[in-house]
């Protein structure tokens, strides 16, 4: 009878034990914490059920299968080279990198298997594609055009793959050594060219500024001249005035201004001077003499 009781304890225990350990398994295999990086792609008998979001989520016990783990942080290629030739048949080796993040999950483990070598596939046809379509000067100069436009290609390309390119480099554009040559004696030549013009252009600007001098010059003398003949022409109109006003006596008057000026000239000259003027000299003095004392009178 002991035994019987025994027994029956051990067998109720024993199903108390099973059923929380059953229980305890359950809560282990529905509850399921993602971390705020990841994301988890859920299977429901082998079919997509749910993508699991960061934090604590419930999902059937042995129903329900996390069967992918995805990172949803940003991720960047290695850096790639992929050998183009430009549309003027030039060349380049192009090093690009590439970042990119998953958005939906659920796309990029059912409809492309490895989603790097996809994309690296992709951007090296892009590529290739759009510097093809490009000279060389337009690839070494519109550079951030090229990569935008890279990047917006790439974007549409990959986007059933639920993923999202975030940013688009090319690093360098390598070109060969008979290309690099070409191109370095091209910029010689533009430079020399460069000069040249620019000591043409200052020789030009020197004539230039020399034939204005030269014009100002002409101009100033020309107005000093024009002064000379108005002052001239002054004169001679208050000499005319004066003998249409007093006769000959004006005319006399200034001759004989004119006579003291000049013997006045030669006397303040340097040294002794020895000054033999004619009889006519003094009486015209006498005369100017008697014309200037009739004049103060």
């Amino acid at each position: 009878m002991n035994e019987e009781i025994i027994l029956s304890l051990l067998s109720e225990n024993l199903i108390l034990i099973l059923a929380a350990i059953f229980l305890l398994v359950c809560l282990f295999l529905g509850v399921r914490i993602v971390p705020q990086a990841d994301k988890f792609v859920v299977e429901r008998f082998g079919r997509l059920h749910a993508v699991l979001g960061p934090g604590i989520n419930f999902i059937v016990p042995f129903l329900d299968v996390v069967r992918h783990k995805v990172s949803v942080l940003e991720r960047q290629l290695p850096n790639a080279n992929q050998d183009a030739i430009t549309s003027d048949n030039v060349l380049v080796q192009v090093e690009t990198s590439i970042f990119y993040r998953v958005t939906e999950p659920e796309r990029t483990v059912y409809r492309i298997r490895d989603v790097d070598g996809a994309v690296q596939t992709t951007v090296a046809g892009i590529v290739r594609a759009e510097i093809g379509k490009m000279e060389l000067d337009e690839v070494q100069s519109n550079r951030s055009q090229l990569i935008t436009q890279i990047k917006h290609l790439v974007e549409e390309a990959v986007n059933d793959w639920g993923i999202e390119v975030t940013r688009a480099e090319i690093l360098d554009v390598n070109l060969d050594k008979a290309t690099r040559d070409a191109m370095l004696q091209q910029l010689n030549a533009e430079r020399a060219r460069r000069a040249a013009v620019m000591e043409a252009e200052g020789h030009k600007r020197a004539t230039e500024l020399n034939a204005d001098a030269e014009l100002y010059a002409a101009e100033q003398a020309a107005k000093a001249r024009r002064v000379e003949a108005d002052a001239e022409a002054y004169a001679t109109q208050v000499v005319a005035e004066a003998i249409a006003t007093h006769g000959i006596e004006a005319a006399q008057y200034q001759v004989a201004l004119k006579q003291v000026d000049a013997v006045s000239a030669i006397a303040s000259g340097a040294g002794q001077q020895t000054i033999v003027l004619p009889s006519s000299a003094m009486d015209a003095f006498g005369e100017a003499f008697g014309m200037l004392k009739g004049r103060k009178a």
